[in-house]
């Protein structure tokens, strides 16, 4: 996504009101959850029209699936949307992720616009026009890639969230340095969570994001570096996901990190000391979480259901030093256990 399709400002209704001026919607909806209806809704409220149609669904990854998409076409249907309608994914990944893959497909295809509220999704989930749900437990298994029209972020909206939310959106800010910026990462790690920049983190994010992307669109090299940390920490997630500890996605992808940082020395060129440089930040940030010795086997078991894996082969995206990454990069299960072990040990 080209830079200048997102806007970064504190002023969203005045944004907002210009955009619903110039693309002159047919109709207009806007997806929320529960907890965005309640705290984030109200911020836009005052420009949106009286017969705007708003639609719920339940929070939470479990619900990001093909029931809660039928839900939503089945709202846009009953109001008799039209290709001229626009979806506003106001939300984090989840109503991002899922409110543009309804947009998408929706009559083959109508306008959205995203405004994302958490962290995550401001400083990740916001670029790159990566849409989906999960299917059968696999993460953003079935999607499409689809630019909206618009990205608006307002840092205010990350007032509403409680300090776990902003914890795991910081994840992504770690891994936007550890790929692409070394100098970002030193600065960064500096600073405890609460004093953090975060209007300069997503900027910064935005910025690495979108340089990426703008030269990879559809994953094909270069986009693959975004996806350090994500190959064990997708597998962490998705084990998670139905027990009674559900991990939030940047916490997964914090643990991701740690063990493919291990696999970074081992299978790439990061030396062991910037390996613990990075375990010793993620682990003061995260703390670690307790993953049962059973567990090993079926988390290292779903890694070999990546989508960058190619003919059998689980690649990974490694580090050959912090601020440079290296994608496609074949690893065994033996070794993803073995970073496991590794984390659990920790």
């Amino acid at each position: 996504m080209p830079a200048n399709s997102v806007t970064i400002t504190d002023n969203i209704t005045g944004v907002l009101s210009d955009v619903l001026r110039r693309q002159k919607p047919s109709q207009v909806a806007v997806l929320v959850d529960e907890n965005i209806r309640e705290h984030c809704l109200p911020l836009i409220q005052e420009v949106l029209s009286t017969d705007c149609l708003i639609i719920e669904i339940k929070s939470g990854e479990v619900y990001k699936n093909l029931d809660t998409c039928a839900y939503i076409w089945q709202q846009l249907t009953e109001e008799h949307f039209d290709r001229k309608g626009l979806l506003i994914n106001l939300g984090g990944g989840v109503i991002g992720d899922m409110g543009g893959f309804c947009a998408a497909t929706y009559k083959r295809g109508m306008s959205f616009v995203n405004i994302p509220t958490t962290l995550l999704a401001q400083v990740d989930a916001s670029v790159g026009g990566k849409l989906g749900v999960d299917f059968n437990g696999f993460k953003n298994h079935i999607g499409l890639f689809q630019e909206p029209q618009q990205v608006l972020i307002d840092a205010n909206f990350l007032k509403t969230l409680p300090e776990q939310e902003l914890r795991s959106g910081f994840a992504e800010v770690i891994k936007h340095a550890l790929i692409q910026d070394g100098t970002y990462w030193n600065k960064l790690r500096g600073v405890a969570l609460a004093n953090q920049p975060w209007v300069e983190h997503i900027r910064h994010s935005v910025q690495v994001k979108s340089w990426v992307v703008e030269r990879d669109f559809r994953e094909g090299g270069l986009r693959k570096i975004l996806n350090f940390g994500h190959t064990v920490g997708h597998a962490v997630e998705s084990h998670f996901l139905e027990s009674a500890t559900p991990l939030l996605h940047g916490e997964a992808i914090a643990i991701g990190m740690i063990a493919e940082a291990q696999l970074s020395v081992k299978y790439a060129s990061l030396s062991l000391e910037e390996a613990e440089e990075i375990e010793d930040f993620i682990l003061a940030i995260f703390g670690k979480v307790d993953i049962p010795l059973e567990s090993l086997e079926a988390i290292t078991h779903l890694t070999k259901q990546d989508k960058k894996n190619q003919q059998g082969a689980i690649l990974c995206t490694l580090l050959d030093k912090i601020g440079k990454a290296h994608f496609d990069v074949a690893v065994t299960e033996s070794a993803i256990r073995e970073a496991l072990e590794y984390y659990r040990g920790l």
